[in-house]
């Protein structure tokens, strides 16, 4: 089996405080999450706001996260927001994986995989 590639990190400087990215600009640790991180990074993606069905697509995501150490799958995504993957899929400009899950903080799935 070959090796995972490196990754790096870059700090930049989110919602005032010093927070390390990936080089896909996931968060390096959950723990740097703050909804004002997520309001910033959301404009930076041309969302000027989020509205409460993406914060509680984001809310569910951390929960999740927090409750079972990963990500929730996308059945499970679903059964907790009541949304679909297609809705689910429109609320963020990028996706799920690239949107939502930036978004709320979640680790890059590039590094769950072994």
């Amino acid at each position: 089996m070959a090796d995972k590639p490196a990754r790096s990190r870059v700090a930049r400087v989110v919602a005032g405080r010093s927070v390390y990215f990936d080089d896909e600009g996931f968060f390096w640790d959950a723990d740097d999450w703050s909804e004002e991180a997520a309001l910033e990074l959301a404009r930076e993606r041309g969302l000027a706001t989020l509205d409460a069905t993406q914060w509680r697509v984001i809310r569910f995501m951390r929960d999740w996260y927090d409750g079972h150490g990963r990500a929730p799958m996308n059945r499970d995504l679903k059964s907790g927001t009541g949304l679909s993957l297609l809705e689910l899929e429109r609320l963020f400009p990028d996706g799920i994986r690239l949107g939502a899950r930036r978004l709320a903080g979640l680790p890059n799935p590039q590094t769950c995989l072994d």
